[in-house]
């Protein structure tokens, strides 16, 4: 970011309860957090009040990605930009995993998570874990759902990844100012049009 912009960084957890959920990071330097809130409502930040908002390899940890990008538009003012970073699933530890359909996004929008869950932390268990055996993965499973564990809930390729963008489009009026492939990641860049505030409200 240029020296001048005021970035704010927002996350679930403090850092020192990151460092304790990952002890993997322990050594390693983290940003301070500056606002605790869950990614996918951002309550506690106000509408149209965000110059830009920076989604890099979030997305994916959502639940709900179509609410959490909702809010992401949201709370941006007219004009705003959001960049987001998202994997490519064929170039990552996922890429046994079959993608996320759209209609299972939307139906997570409409009803809620709650359903679609246990489906996630089984296909991760085995897919990602690569557990075999039924009882240990059926077991495995059940302790990222009471930890809550922040797995890639859902997967795409660049291909659903365009579709899901375009299907946005249609609910919330922005422009697509760019759409790059880099690595294993995919790349947008969408700035909020001024008429995407009531369709939001």
């Amino acid at each position: 970011m240029p020296k001048t912009a005021r970035v704010r960084y927002v996350d679930r957890l403090s850092v020192t309860d990151l460092r304790k959920e990952n002890p993997e990071l322990d050594g390693k330097k983290l940003v301070n957090v500056d606002i605790l809130d869950d990614g996918t409502t951002l309550s506690t930040l106000e509408d149209a009040t965000q110059d830009f908002v920076i989604a890099n390899h979030v997305v994916e940890h959502c639940e709900d990605p179509i609410r959490a990008l909702r809010n992401m538009l949201r709370v941006l003012k007219a004009g705003g930009v959001l960049y987001l970073a998202i994997p490519d699933k064929r170039y990552t530890f996922d890429r046994d995993r079959p993608v996320t359909p759209l209609a299972h996004l939307m139906r997570d929008y409409q009803e809620g998570p709650a359903w679609s869950r246990r489906q996630h932390f089984e296909e991760w268990t085995r897919l990602v874990d690569k557990i075999r055996d039924d009882e240990r993965a059926a077991h495995e499973a059940e302790e990222l759902m009471v930890k809550r564990a922040a797995i890639h809930f859902h997967v795409w390729t660049q291909g659903e990844l365009l579709e899901l963008v375009v299907s946005l489009q249609r609910m919330w009026p922005f422009d697509v100012e760019m759409i790059f492939k880099r690595d294993n990641e995919v790349i947008f860049v969408l700035r909020k049009g001024a008429s995407t505030a009531s369709a939001l409200a």
